[in-house]
C-alpha cells in the first residue's frame, strides 16, 4: 500500500448528477401521489447507477423500499432475483387468488407442487406489490438486471407492463437491459463532464498530479466516476507526478477490475481466502461465510483489513463495494483455491434447506469426473424443472454430463439438456448441447431424439424448409422404437410442411395466365376448423370430399376413387418434401384421425405426414379449391398471383 498514493475518505456527494436526480425525485413524488412508475436506468460499469439507486432509496421517504440484486453466479438459480426481492413482502402472499399463490410458493420452493405456470406467477407478483402498497407506497429497486436469473428477469418485465393505479415504483439498473424490459422507460446515464469529473478526481488525491497525466486520466476514463476513483490505486506518485501516463492499454472494466485485484494483493493472505470464500457464494449470508471460513482456520479478525480497505461490508449480508471487486476476489485465485473453497461452502450448506446450492457447489468443487456428483445435480434439475426454472434445470443437466464418466450417460444427460434449453427458447445452446449428445456411442433411440429436436429446433428458428425431412426422418426412425413420438413427429412435420407451403413464393409453381382467361371461382371454400375437432380425407380424384360435404361428422375415412394414373404426387418446391416422400397414385390422401371403429387410413402415419402436403402442394389442379381444408392454429395460404381457374 506504501507504494500508491493514499486516498482520502470517500463522501457519497453526487457529482454532475442534476437531471437524473430530477427524475428520480419527480418518480417518487408520483408514487407518493398513487401512481405508478416504472425506469429503467442503464449505463457502462461504474457510471454511477448504484450511487443513483442509493440516491431513490434515501430520499423516498414516507414510502416502503425493497432492493435486491442480480448476481452474476446466481444466475442459473430459477426465480433467485425475484424471491430475493419479494422475501421481504411473502406475510401478504395471502392476497393473491388460489392459484396465483400456489404458483409463486412453488417456484420459491416454499410448497410441492407441479411445475407452476409462469403467467400465474407474474399475477402473483403483481397482486403481492398492489397489497404491499395498499397500506404504504411502495418502491421496488433492482441494481445489475443484467445477472438476474432469465426466470426472474421476464416475471418483472411482465410486471412492469401491467402496473396501473397502484403506488408503486419499479427502478431498475443495467449495463444493457435485456429483451424482458424492452419498451419500458429509460434513463441513460453518461460519464461525467470534464469539470465535475476533474472535481471528483481531485477529491480523492492528496499529492501533486502532472496536468498532462490528470487530463488523460479524465479523458480515458470518459468521466465514468468509479475509474476517477479507482484508477490512481494502479499509479505511483512517481507516475502521477512525472507525467509518465497511464500504463498500457486495456478496456476500463478491465484497468478498473485490475486495480481492484492491486488492492487484494495488498491484504494478508487470510483476508484474501475470506474474501474468495464471500466471493464464491453468491447468497450473501454471513452465517454460512463464517462456517465454511471455520473449516479452512480463517479467524474472524481475518476481515478487518478488507473491511478497512472499504472492499467488503460484513452486516446482514455481505455486500461488496462492487461487482468488479467480487469478480477480482473471485478470479484472481487458482483453479485450486476455488474448488477448495467451493468444497468448504458445500459442506457448510444445509442439504435439506437448500440442497440445491449446496449441489452447485460440490460440482465446482469437483476435480473431475464424479457420477454422485452427477446424480445430485440431475435431481436438482427436476426439481428446477417442476418450479418452472428451464435455464437452472439446464445448467444443472449440462454441469450433470461433464462430470459424468460413462460415455452413453453423458450424453443422455446432454440430450436431456438440450431439450431444456429448446423449451427455455435458448436455441443455438440447445443445437450445441446436441453435437455433444450425437457424438455418443451408438443408439438407435438417441439418435432418433436427437433427429427430432434438431427438426424441432430447426422449425422454431425459420419456418423453411429445413424442418419438414428433418422431423419426417426421425419419426421413420422412431416408428419402430417409439410409437408415441412416432406419431408426434409425423404431424410436426405436417405442420412445418404446411408453414413452408404457404411462404413459398410462388406457392403453386404455375406460370401465370392472362387475366381475360381466368374465371372466378365458384366453389364454396369450406370453413378453417382445428385438426383435433375434424378430420379430412381427400383424394385427388375427389370433386367434393364427404368430410367438407358433411363437416359436422367427426371422422370421414372411407373409401375413395383411386387417383387417375396420370396424375402427378410429386410435391411442389417450397413444401420441403423430396420426391422419394410422395405418395402412390392409387393410395388415397388422407389426413386426420378415424373415431373409435373406423378403419385407419391406407398407408398409415405415413399417409398423415406426407400424403395430404403432396396434395396440398401439388401443382397439379384440381376441379375443387385448393387449399380446402385449413387448421385453425395456422395462417391461411396467401393468395398466389399466378392462380389459374
Amino acid at each position: 500500500m506504501a507504494a500508491y498514493l493514499p486516498l482520502r475518505e470517500r463522501v457519497p456527494v453526487l457529482r454532475g448528477r442534476g437531471s437524473e436526480c430530477g427524475a428520480l425525485d419527480q418518480l417518487i413524488e408520483a408514487v407518493r401521489a398513487g401512481a405508478s412508475r416504472v425506469l429503467v436506468v442503464r449505463g457502462e460499469s461504474g457510471v454511477g447507477k448504484t450511487a443513483l439507486l442509493d440516491y431513490l432509496a434515501g430520499h423516498a421517504s414516507g414510502c416502503r423500499v425493497v432492493r435486491a440484486a442480480g448476481v452474476q453466479t446466481e444466475m442459473e438459480f430459477a426465480f433467485a432475483g425475484l424471491h430475493q426481492l419479494c422475501a421481504p413482502m411473502l406475510d401478504h402472499l395471502g392476497r393473491p387468488p388460489v392459484p396465483q399463490r400456489e404458483a409463486l410458493r412453488t417456484a420459491f420452493g416454499i410448497s410441492a407442487g407441479p411445475a407452476p405456470n409462469r403467467f400465474f406467477i407474474g399475477l402473483a407478483v403483481l397482486g403481492l406489490l398492489s397489497a404491499v402498497a395498499g397500506e404504504r407506497p411502495l418502491v421496488c429497486v433492482v441494481d445489475d438486471e443484467q445477472w438476474l436469473d432469465r426466470a426472474s428477469a421476464q416475471v418483472l418485465g411482465f410486471v412492469s407492463r401491467r402496473l396501473a393505479a397502484e403506488p408503486v415504483g419499479l427502478v431498475f439498473a443495467a449495463r444493457d437491459p435485456g429483451d424482458e424490459l424492452a419498451g419500458l422507460p429509460q434513463l441513460t446515464v453518461q460519464g461525467l463532464e470534464e469539470r465535475d469529473a476533474g472535481a471528483l478526481l481531485d477529491s480523492v488525491l492528496t499529492g501533486p498530479v502532472d496536468a498532462r497525466v490528470r487530463d488523460r486520466i479524465i479523458a480515458e476514463t470518459r468521466g465514468n466516476p468509479l475509474a476517477l476513483l479507482e484508477l490512481p490505486w494502479g499509479l505511483t506518485p512517481d507516475q502521477l507526478a512525472g507525467g509518465f501516463g497511464l500504463p498500457g492499454e486495456m478496456p476500463l472494466s478491465g484497468r478498473m477490475e485490475d486495480s481492484f485485484r492491486r488492492q487484494l494483493g495488498a491484504l494478508p493472505a487470510q483476508t484474501r481466502w475470506l474474501l474468495l470464500l464471500a466471493a464464491a457464494d453468491p447468497s450473501g449470508d454471513p452465517l454460512l461465510v463464517w462456517r465454511a471460513a471455520e473449516q479452512l482456520a480463517i479467524p474472524a479478525q481475518a476481515a478487518t483489513p478488507a473491511v478497512e480497505a472499504r472492499l467488503v461490508e460484513f452486516a446482514a449480508r455481505v455486500r461488496f463495494r462492487h461487482p468488479l471487486a467480487r469478480s477480482a476476489a473471485y478470479r484472481s485465485a487458482s483453479l485450486q483455491d476455488r474448488q477448495q473453497v467451493h468444497g468448504a461452502l458445500a459442506e457448510a450448506t444445509d442439504a435439506e434447506l437448500d440442497p440445491d446450492r449446496r449441489a452447485w457447489h460440490r460440482a465446482q468443487a469437483a476435480p473431475g469426473p464424479d457420477e454422485q456428483v452427477a446424480a445430485e445435480l440431475e435431481r436438482s434439475a427436476g426439481r428446477a424443472q417442476r418450479r418452472g426454472g428451464l435455464a437452472a434445470a439446464a445448467a444443472f443437466l449440462e454441469r450433470a454430463a461433464l462430470l459424468t464418466s460413462d460415455p452413453a450417460r453423458r450424453a443422455q444427460r446432454m440430450l436431456a439438456a438440450a431439450q431444456v434449453k429448446h423449451d427455455e427458447g435458448a436455441l443455438d445452446a440447445a443445437l450445441g448441447l446436441l453435437v455433444a449428445a450425437g457424438a455418443g456411442p451408438p443408439d438407435a433411440l438417441r439418435a432418433a431424439e436427437v433427429e427430432h429436436l434438431r427438426g424441432q429446433i430447426a422449425f422454431n428458428q425459420q419456418r423453411g424448409t429445413t424442418a419438414p425431412p428433418l422431423l419426417l426422418g426421425a419419426a421413420r426412425l422412431l416408428g419402430p422404437l417409439n410409437a408415441s413420438l412416432a406419431r408426434e413427429a409425423h404431424l410436426e412435420a405436417l405442420i412445418a410442411a404446411m408453414w413452408a407451403a404457404t411462404w413459398a413464393a410462388p406457392a403453386c409453381g404455375r406460370r401465370p395466365r392472362p387475366r381475360s382467361a381466368r374465371r372466378p371461382l365458384r366453389t364454396r371454400r369450406a370453413r378453417p376448423t382445428s385438426f383435433s375437432t375434424r378430420s379430412r380425407c381427400v383424394s385427388p380424384g375427389d370433386t367434393q370430399p364427404p368430410c367438407l360435404r358433411s363437416p359436422g361428422r367427426s371422422s370421414c375415412f372411407a373409401n375413395w376413387t383411386p387417383a387417375p394414373a396420370n396424375a402427378s404426387t410429386k410435391p411442389a418446391a417450397g413444401c420441403g418434401l423430396a420426391a422419394s416422400d410422395a405418395p402412390e397414385p392409387s393410395s388415397p390422401w388422407s389426413c386426420g384421425t378415424s373415431s373409435p371403429g373406423m378403419p385407419s387410413p391406407p398407408g398409415g402415419s405415413r399417409s398423415l405426414a406426407t400424403r395430404v402436403l403432396s396434395w396440398t402442394c401439388s401443382s397439379r389442379s384440381t376441379s375443387w379449391p385448393k387449399p380446402t381444408f385449413w387448421p385453425a392454429s395456422l395462417p391461411r395460404r396467401p393468395k398466389c398471383s399466378t392462380k389459374t381457374s
